[in-house]
């Protein structure tokens, strides 16, 4: 089923014997779009902490209760390995999460085991008694350089092969392939403040630095995709 990112924000967690927080936002792969973790607030339960969860995890999404049910207990995730949100997800980290909750590690190719996109085995990373150095620069060989936040790329100007057209509004999200399918563009009054939905292959890179998403199409290409119509997607409304 396609959602928006925005209205499966604030989601509960349930594990196996209570809940566990609400999901703040996700990591994605910004090659594959393959959703890879969801960053999960814990609140009181862990003085704060923030857990790193795969949609490996994940066993139903329940849309009336707002509730993602996952198949690790309170114990389980308790132990987990610590979380800085704040720094780039290292290698190292990504090898003790898949050891501690026997997770297949993601291979850069945007499948899970058995044919959905996602997480594959792989072969070794760099030992991982090996300490990562923490460095803001993302082309660090320690990180993923390809692992991003939707919530850091919101507002990201949309620029097609001609001009600024936009910014990002929010994402399309589909909880069985755990994919992102296509970005919401708000067109501000470019085209009357309507909102499009242009799909992810149309994006060529993420320009980081300057805050902007590099389409490989034209504005009027944008201009004809189609409008962002929550009735007809079956989407949740979103907030303005």
């Amino acid at each position: 089923m396609q959602h928006t990112i925005k209205s499966l924000t604030g989601y509960q967690i349930g594990a196996t014997d209570g809940d566990i927080g609400e999901l703040k936002e996700f990591y994605f792969d910004d090659e594959t779009w393959a959703v890879r973790y969801l960053i999960i607030e814990t609140g009181n339960w862990l003085t704060g902490r923030k857990i790193l969860l795969s949609p490996q995890a994940i066993v139903m999404t329940d849309t009336v209760k707002e509730v993602f049910l996952v198949n690790l207990s309170k114990e389980q995730i308790s132990r987990s390995p610590d979380v800085d949100t704040d720094q780039p997800v290292s290698h190292r980290l990504e090898i003790q999460l898949s050891h501690h909750y026997s997770w297949q590690r993601y291979s850069g190719g945007g499948f899970y085991a058995g044919g959905s996109p996602g997480l594959l085995n792989m072969a070794p990373l760099p030992d991982e008694t090996d300490t990562p150095t923490i460095d803001d620069n993302s082309n660090n060989s320690e990180f993923d350089p390809h692992l991003r936040s939707t919530e850091r790329i919101t507002d990201y100007h949309i620029h097609a092969t001609n001009e600024d057209i936009g910014h990002v509004k929010d994402f399309i999200i589909d909880d069985q392939k755990w994919t992102i399918t296509d970005l919401v563009i708000d067109t501000h009054n470019w085209l009357g403040g309507n909102k499009v939905l242009l799909p992810v292959r149309h994006v060529k890179n993420i320009d980081w630095k300057n805050f902007k998403v590099i389409t490989d199409v034209s504005a009027d290409f944008i201009k004809d995709c189609s409008s962002f119509e929550v009735a007809k997607l079956n989407l949740p409304v979103m907030d303005e």
